[in-house]
């Protein structure tokens, strides 16, 4: 098999890519090692910026998120006493979107057949090859025959545990990583949200964050001690340590209702340099891993999915080499502006095992300086709208 493009993973990422490259008369077809039911049962984000609206609007695949999804104006920082509202929609003039990544990804997935975009599921066994030539090639196993397609490009959107990335020389690429002291212990119920906005709340127990996927269903953490196993949190334990994180006011408007998923997720700062290597071109999280507390894991694969569609239309339709060659240096400078917030937010909302009284001390004067300043306020809402493309 031959095409233009070869996309390695069946994620909202790679979908988005073959979609805009599709609608651009560019030849792709996309890998995928999982079966389709199993890509959608990953639950994941839930918070878009306008890039991620942006490209869904772009291809016309907007219909379903903006029939189901919730438009946010702000969000909530509680500090045990308050709740500070930071507006964003005051500071910047944008709002973001609820809409869950499972269902973005369901869009992208339903609407490929009709757009001729090939999706090859339940690929084994992939390999890269020829990366640094302009011929590379990617291997794979399909009941149980083995499978080569060849291309121009590799676009590599298949996670922090794909292939792609690892077909990178060691001598070529450089690694920057930060790993948190404690994980994110979520519960996804049908029930109604306990706010209409998001509340991210710092308390001497430590962190919460009651957020929503609809109006009628909602999403909730507490962080944990990565020594903490999931079988120790009963629902009604995690109801209860919820009311407590979260605050009265809360706690008031929560409904409890049975777990449809919960998990307890690690958390990590990640970020792999260069994103480009010869013919291959990484994209989300195959390149970098945010801490969920920006909301910045799928939006930030959206923007490099955004800048990768525009290298690659600038070559096969302008041939721009130029183009493809930039790549990385754009990607990266938005990758570290929202590694630098959702580090940021980390630290603020977090109580880490070797922090003291010093460093609680700054959380309380960092949350009254947000409290009390448009100026410290603007800055969070322009940087959780999203900072441009």
């Amino acid at each position: 098999m031959h095409t233009q493009v070869a996309i390695i993973g069946a994620g909202p990422a790679g979908l988005l890519l073959g979609h805009l490259l599709k609608a651009e008369g560019i030849d792709c077809v996309v890998i995928e090692r999982q079966t389709p039911d199993y890509v959608l049962s990953r639950i994941r984000a839930g918070v878009l910026e306008q890039v991620t609206v942006g490209l869904m609007e772009r291809l016309g695949l907007d219909a379903r998120l903006k029939a189901e999804g919730l438009i946010e104006e702000g969000f909530n920082l509680a500090d045990g006493e308050r709740l500070i509202r930071i507006d964003v929609e005051k500071f910047t003039g944008k709002t973001v979107w609820v809409y869950g990544q499972t269902e973005i990804t369901k869009d992208l997935m339903d609407a490929a057949p009709e757009r001729g975009l090939e999706v090859i599921y339940g690929a084994e066994d992939v390999a890269l090859h020829d990366i640094e030539s302009d011929a590379p090639s990617v291997t794979f196993r399909r009941d149980g025959r083995e499978e080569r397609l060849t291309a121009r490009f590799i676009a590599g959107c298949d996670g922090f545990h794909g292939p792609s990335r690892k077909a990178i020389p060691a001598s070529v690429g450089r690694e920057y990583e930060r790993v948190y002291p404690f994980g994110w212990l979520g519960i996804l119920a049908d029930v109604p949200p306990c706010h209409d906005e998001l509340i991210y709340a710092n308390h001497e127990r430590g962190f919460a964050l009651a957020s929503m996927r609809s109006k009628t269903r909602s999403r909730y953490y507490i962080d944990v001690p990565l020594t903490e196993k999931i079988e120790d949190w009963s629902d009604d334990r995690l109801w209860d340590e919820l009311a407590v994180r979260l605050g009265p006011e809360a706690a008031a408007n929560m409904t409890r209702g049975p777990a449809i998923e919960k998990s307890i997720a690690p958390l990590r700062s990640y970020v792999f340099e260069p994103m480009r290597h010869g013919s291959l071109l990484l994209c989300g999280d195959a390149a970098h891993i945010v801490p969920p507390t920006g909301a910045k894991g799928l939006n930030l694969a959206a923007s490099d999915v955004h800048y990768s569609a525009a290298a690659l239309c600038g070559y096969f339709k302008h041939a721009d080499n130029d183009a493809v060659a930039a790549y990385s240096g754009k990607a990266l400078a938005r990758v570290w502006k929202c590694e630098r917030f959702s580090w940021s937010l980390t630290k603020l909302m977090h109580r880490f095992p070797d922090d003291g009284p010093f460093e609680r001390a700054m959380q309380v004067a960092e949350l009254d300086y947000i409290a009390s300043s448009d100026a410290a306020q603007a800055s969070i809402a322009e940087n959780y709208v999203g900072l441009p493309v």
